[in-house]
């Protein structure tokens, strides 16, 4: 069976099928791992097909922290190293700042799509909160690339470093 196929008779028609809609029973582990670096390996080895990726990505969600593949019929767990997504691109649209990830989904910097420092505001690993409570690591290029645009500004009595999109001002990092 190839990919469209599956998609198909899946039901998938569009890049994120409502899985959390979906509560079919649960039905094992499956050895398969996002590694930090988003690679997806399937008993240790990496899947190099980008469109089976892309699929698996398509029924990833998160529940009680931990990460499961979620068809209409069956659920199985998965390892997630550090986060599901890399952020691998990002440009400038009009006043907005669209990111790309490693599986091609985008997404516009904004209240609803924003970014998660880390414990004590520490620069890198930058986070970006995507769909279903997923979440997507900055790739330490695009870190360091919106770092040479941001801002400093004191934001709630604190320096930060900030990049606009949409109006609203998110924090990259902090002064200190």
């Amino acid at each position: 069976m190839n990919i469209n196929q599956l998609t198909q008779q899946l039901g998938i028609s569009n890049k994120h099928p409502p899985v959390e809609q979906w509560d079919p029973p649960f039905c094992g582990d499956m050895d398969i791992e996002i590694k930090a670096d988003g690679v997806w390996h399937y008993m240790g080895s990496p899947i190099n097909r980008l469109p089976l990726v892309k699929l698996f990505a398509s029924v990833l969600t998160i529940r009680d922290n931990e990460y499961f593949l979620v068809t209409p019929v069956e659920k199985v767990r998965i390892k997630v190293e550090d986060a599901a997504f890399v952020v691998t691109q990002w440009r400038q649209e009009s006043e907005m700042i669209v990111f790309t990830t490693n599986v091609g989904d985008e997404f516009v910097l904004s209240e609803q799509y924003a970014m998660t420092l880390p414990i004590g505001g520490q620069p890198a690993p930058l986070y970006l909160n995507v769909h279903r409570g997923l979440q997507a690591r900055f790739h330490r290029n695009v870190y360091y690339q919106l770092a040479e645009v941001a801002e400093l500004k004191v934001i709630n009595g604190v320096e930060s470093f900030v990049v606009q999109s949409g109006g609203a001002d998110f924090v990259i990092g902090v002064d200190g």
